[in-house]
């Protein structure tokens, strides 16, 4: 059976990736988390367990079961299997989630959200789940005492999307809510 990946960051918002199959989830008993690690210095995106708690997503086939190209993207992070705790109604066998090792991360560090990441984020989950999908993101989301890096301007995030005025200003107030 085609093995599946729950994506709750970046990989929600569709523009990102060619992944078919594509369909909404929840991970139940997971929260998400912006970490620091010795790799680079903005933050990860990762998640952690969390009784009683879920966060939205994404499910989605993995074409032959080819790891190579996610796992490249998703570097740092380590594919864990999470298949008992995503509910979802696909037709679905394992299904993995990206989670950054305990071990690779750090509690200090100057580290920063990157705010073209955080866009592709909330637009993913706009698109997605609507408006009470982005706030329910942030609402699920530790670690918003980070400081953010506005790159709008000239985004480095590799994946980043054109957004409307709209787009923006929802991801403006939404952060300056949990900031």
């Amino acid at each position: 059976m085609t093995p599946w990946f729950f994506g709750y960051g970046s990989l929600v918002n569709r523009a990102t990736h060619d992944y078919p199959q594509a369909q909404q989830a929840t991970l139940r008993g997971w929260r998400r988390t912006w970490v620091r690690t010795a790799l680079r210095d903005v933050v990860f995106l990762s998640v952690h367990e969390a009784p009683g708690h879920s966060i939205d997503g994404l499910i989605a086939s993995v074409p032959g079961a080819d790891w190579a190209a996610l796992d490249q993207r998703e570097s740092g992070y380590n594919r864990i299997d999470a298949s008992h705790a995503v509910h979802h109604g696909a037709d679905a066998g394992d299904i993995a989630v990206y989670q950054v090792p305990q071990e690779s991360q750090r509690m200090g560090g100057d580290h920063r959200i990157l705010l073209s990441y955080l866009d592709v984020v909330v637009q993913g989950f706009v698109r997605e789940f609507g408006q009470a999908g982005a706030e329910h993101f942030f609402a699920t989301t530790d670690g918003w005492e980070t400081q953010v890096h506005d790159d709008r301007a000239a985004p480095l995030y590799p994946r980043a999307q054109v957004l409307t005025a709209q787009e923006r200003a929802l991801t403006d107030r939404l952060l300056a809510q949990v900031q």
